[in-house]
Order: structure tokens, then sequence, then C-alpha cells
């Protein structure tokens, strides 16, 4: 099926991606990963929560992590132009006959929570609690020095579909994998803050979150995290990577928490943010498509992934394959 055209005029309006839930079984050792080891700072915590921000970020949190029995994802979450949007959002999945009712979130004001037509949780807001800048506090930067969340990736069992959902809602696609025997996408990057992606979706056994990914200064802070991790005790964490994507042109490292989710540090992709952006069409069977350089992504990386509160994954439509590290 053919990408398709970019939907300039959405129902309401997306800045950008805001941040993640993650349910983690020992606060305390997420708390060793996310904050001691990468370096995200702590912007809020309670007895089973505990709140994370980047280092550029003014809202009060792009991560959220909340004691839990079991791992998993509570939502992906998103923050919309205008108040008037959340009602418009609201209309939009109602008109679909998909699931959206008013929540509440701390720190954040009215709130709509909703699911996509295979059950990813998705919540909506316009405003954040405000904190001061810290970007040039910089004895506070540690680890990979994060910077900024910038993208979530998803496994969806019919990449298309979620393409054309998603394009719906005004993301607009800047790179996409093909099956050429088929004619199917394999996965595809989609954008609204101007990036090559807020969101990526991935053939595979969905709905799961693949990753989230933090952007980082240089590659370099990259190195300096792969130093960190491997005489710290998290060398075991370290799955993939350092090396450069050929989609995206981006410098990568892929890690895991203490509960299996995976964390990609990023830098080094391109501006998209003009309207009449021409999306890069990649063929699955390019090696150089995942990996520009770099050694081939663990089998890992292809078949594990977070699952999503509420959500029931189904095996991929697509059966085709990309190469895959022995």
């Amino acid at each position: 099926m053919p990408v398709p055209a970019p939907n300039l005029y959405p129902p309401f309006n997306i800045v950008r991606l805001s941040h993640v839930e993650y349910r983690v079984t020992d606060l305390e050792a997420a708390r060793a990963f996310y904050v001691d080891t990468l370096g995200l700072q702590v912007s809020g915590e309670g007895p089973r929560a505990l709140y994370l921000r980047a280092m550029e970020e003014r809202g009060h949190h792009c991560v959220a992590l909340r004691q839990s029995a079991e791992p998993g994802v509570g939502a992906l979450a998103f923050k919309l132009f205008d108040e008037p949007d959340l009602d418009h959002a609201e209309a939009f999945f109602r008109a679909r006959g998909l699931p959206a009712e008013w929540v509440e979130r701390p720190h954040q004001g009215r709130t709509l929570a909703a699911r996509d037509p295979w059950g990813i949780p998705l919540e909506f807001y316009v405003h954040m609690d405000r904190l001061e800048p810290i970007h040039q506090k910089y004895g506070l930067y540690r680890g990979v020095k994060p910077l900024r969340i910038d993208h979530f990736n998803m496994f969806s069992a019919d990449v298309d579909a979620s393409v054309a959902f998603y394009n719906e809602m005004g993301f607009r696609t800047t790179e996409y994998t093909e099956d050429a025997e088929t004619g199917r996408l394999w996965a595809a990057w989609m954008h609204r803050k101007g990036g090559v992606h807020d969101v990526a979706f991935t053939n595979g056994m969905g709905p799961r979150l693949h990753h989230t990914a933090f952007w980082v200064p240089t590659p370099l802070n990259i190195i300096d995290l792969l130093d960190l991790m491997s005489t710290t005790g998290w060398v075991g964490h370290i799955e993939r990577g350092p090396g450069r994507h050929g989609i995206s042109n981006a410098f990568f490292l892929y890690v895991r928490d203490p509960d299996g989710h995976r964390i990609e540090l990023y830098c080094s992709d391109y501006q998209t943010v003009d309207p009449d952006h021409e999306p890069i069409k990649w063929d699955l069977k390019d090696p150089q498509r995942q990996t520009l350089w770099g050694a081939p992504a663990p089998r890992s990386w292809f078949e594990e992934g977070s699952l999503f509160d509420g959500a029931v994954p189904q095996e991929a439509a697509l059966k085709a394959q990309p190469i895959v590290a022995p």
C-alpha cells in the first residue's frame, strides 16, 4: 500500500510527544538506571512513583515510573496546542468508536485518555507544570547527558493500518521500509515536531512498545555512557550499538532497563518541517536501512518489547524478515 499523503489540516493539533509512563517492579533499581546511570533529573517523587525530566525540558516530566507487580507501559502521552484541541481529540476518538475519557493526572491540566484501534493507551493534554530551566546548570549533567525525549517506536501487527490512522491525526511520514514482494509497509517513521519521528511503527507482534528514545548532545556522550555502564554493573544491559542507522541517519545505542524496557540514546538526525517534505523509501532487503554501519541487530531487538496495559498483542500479518544477526 502506498504511504498516505500528509494530512496538513488534522482534526486536532499535536505539538509533539511528551512522556511515557512505565510500570516497574523495583522503583529503586529503576532510579539507579534512569537517574544515576542515564542522567535524567528527578522532578517529583512519591511512595510508588518517580517523575523525571531531561536537561532541556521545562515540562514537569518526560518519564513517569510507577511501582507495579508486573512491568508494562501505562500510556504514551502527547502535548496538544490549545484547549479546544482536547475537545476535538475527544470527538475524533468517539466518532470512531474508540475509548476516550477525561482523567486526572498529577502535574497536568485537563487530560484525555484514549486508545488507538489496537488498544495502545494514549493521553493528550495542553498544560503541564512548568519548571525552571536547568539546561545551563552544567553541574547537573551526568551519564549520557540526555537533553529531551525524542520518539516512541511501537511494534505493529499491521504497519499500513497504523500509518493510516496516525496520518489522520496529523503525523507525517518521513521515511519508510517497503517489502518489495507484497508492496506492504514493514516500518514507518512519522513526526509532528519537525524531526524524523515522534512515533514509529515496526512490523511484529503488536501492539507493544519497542523503545523510547532520548536525544543526547553528541556521539561522544554515547561512548561515555558505554564506558560508565561497562564499569558500574550495567554491561549486560547494553543490547545493540553503537552504530548509525541508515533510516534517520541517527547515531544510536540501545540499552535495557532492569525490567527489560528498551531505551534508545540518539542524536544526529535531520530537520523535516517543510509541509511538502518527501518521505524516503527503503527496501526491506537493504542491509543499510537499519544499520548504515555497525553490527547487525540481535534477534531480541526484533522480537522483544514492552506490553501496553490493557492491549492484547496479535501476530503480524506480514511475515517478511530483514537481516538478523546470528
